[in-house]
């Protein structure tokens, strides 16, 4: 996204919980911590982060004040919680995990399928619709949701499993993987210029 003329921030998800510059690895063991931090953080630290990206994007000179959010699998569940914030204007959200199911611990009342009308901005939804994690039920919850809440969303899905756009392992499609990323920046040209 650097490349394409955007300012780009990338939160240490889990700081509070590990070692700064820790990285999970992508098989069992770094799923099976990152599967536990998950359910160890509260939604709101989140929103915590969420602001601290924001204040320290207000302090840099050359910022234009055009906020977008993007995130893939749990990233994409907290990008959707990153849209309820006032001055996001765009979010493309990548087979979002656990927005459906509310794994993602949160006070009472602010999970995020309850905090949907917060989203002020617009919205790009992208699914695989082999996706284990996020099956037709819970895609379909989500959807009716947006749709409930007058969201100005589009909603994607195509043929593909979760984490379609990793380019590592055998799930990855470099096609999808390049709609995605075509599909994202149209949505950020569009809206944060």
């Amino acid at each position: 996204m650097a490349g394409h003329g955007f300012i780009v921030v990338v939160p240490e998800v889990f700081h509070e919980l590990n070692p700064i510059g820790t990285v999970l690895g992508y098989d069992d063991a770094g799923r099976d911590k990152g599967n536990a931090d998950k359910v160890a953080k509260y939604l709101e630290a989140h929103d915590t982060d969420t602001q601290a990206m924001v204040d320290y994007l207000q302090s840099l000179p050359y910022y234009s004040g055009q906020l977008g959010a993007m995130g893939f699998c749990l990233g994409g569940g907290l990008a959707y919680r990153a849209a309820m914030h006032p001055a996001v204007r765009a979010t493309s959200c990548f087979y979002a995990t656990d927005i459906h199911s509310g794994i993602t611990p949160s006070q009472p009342g602010n999970d995020s399928l309850t905090r949907t009308a917060d989203i002020k901005g617009e919205l790009q939804m992208i699914w695989g619709k082999q996706d284990p994690h996020i099956p037709a039920e819970g895609r379909a919850r989500i959807y009716q949701n947006l749709v409930e809440k007058s969201i100005n969303f589009t909603w994607h899905e195509f043929n593909g499993v979760h984490a379609f756009m990793r380019d590592e392992g055998d799930r990855y499609d470099a096609e999808l993987q390049l709609l995605g990323y075509q599909m994202a920046i149209g949505l950020f040209r569009r809206c944060l210029y």
